[in-house]
């Protein structure tokens, strides 16, 4: 089933501020409300789907869920239910000359949540806020715990937080009740915390596992020996086989990144490649031409 956009619903795009949102409902409000369009059905039924709209675009944790997820997902998460708890437009409804109870009761089937909103409750979450949180490369495969400052209600707060090790960059971690305050004795909001992993100078991230890049000599490649690659917990020596291939990669099983929610980690690989020198000597030059004439 495809699902409208609410942002295209009340007229505005992505990124909208609550203020754009609140503005383009009442004005969508007034010209479909039911009152001014009396018997028109198409009218009534935009008018359901610009107060759907509003009351996920107007709820901070709802927006951004709707934002983070897009409609499709939204509406899988999210039931008829979920979408209208707590909505409450009478204070604007109010202030245009037009009643509610009546109106949604009708439209709605009887105002309870099964079939469209209730307008009495006032009790609203507290919006939700977003913060970054800067940690290095080691800090994530071995975990941490750092202080975050953040504004909250206008004064600066801080906390401890434990960063799970492996966390991956670009993950979201959650603070319970350190959002904004609620009204009417609602609920704080939450505190949610992008986390931003640095780059390493050896190691380079794939999922869980790491890669190292590891040059070596041609003869080496030919003849085989063995190099001292560094990991996490420090470096190890590992054998090169007689003829391998430049992109080859030698798996050290279980080097990897922690493997979040489970006792494993991933593996690190050494991905091999060729050195070849800018300048040769002449005694280099000849060996290789006779390399060359004989068939190598």
């Amino acid at each position: 089933m495809d699902y409208k956009d609410y942002y295209q619903v009340l007229g505005l795009k992505k990124g909208a501020t609550n203020e754009e949102i609140k503005r383009a409902y009442r004005k969508l409000a007034v010209k479909y409300h039911p009152d001014k369009n009396p018997g028109d059905k198409s009218a009534e039924e935009k008018f359901k789907e610009i107060n759907e709209a509003y009351a996920v675009l107007s709820d901070p944790q709802k927006k951004t869920q709707y934002d983070q997820f897009g409609s499709t997902d939204f509406h899988r998460r999210f039931s008829q239910e979920d979408i209208f708890r707590g909505f409450d437009v009478g204070d604007i409804f109010k202030d245009l000359g037009f009643g509610t109870e009546d109106i949604f009761s009708r439209i709605f089937g009887g105002g309870n949540f099964q079939q469209g909103p209730r307008f009495r409750s006032r009790k609203r979450r507290g919006e939700d806020f977003n913060t970054d949180l800067h940690i290095s490369f080691r800090e994530a495969a071995q975990g941490v715990e750092k202080r975050v400052a953040f504004m909250r209600n206008g004064v600066r707060e801080e906390l401890s937080v434990k960063v799970p090790a492996g966390i991956a960059n670009g993950a979201k971690l959650r603070v319970a009740g350190k959002g904004g305050k609620g009204t009417e004795g609602g609920p704080a909001g939450d505190l949610y915390l992008t986390v931003k992993v640095g780059s390493d100078p050896v190691f380079t991230r794939e999922n869980d596992d790491i890669i190292v890049e590891k040059a070596i000599r041609f003869s080496e490649a030919a003849l085989g020996t063995s190099l001292e690659v560094p990991t996490l917990e420090g470096s190890r020596r590992i054998k090169i086989p007689a003829g391998i291939q430049p992109g080859t990669k030698i798996r050290l099983k279980g080097f990897g990144f922690p493997q979040l929610g489970k006792n494993s980690r991933g593996d690190l690989f050494v991905r091999i490649g060729l050195t070849v020198p800018e300048h040769l000597t002449e005694t280099q030059k000849k060996l290789l031409l006779e390399l060359a004439e004989s068939g190598l």
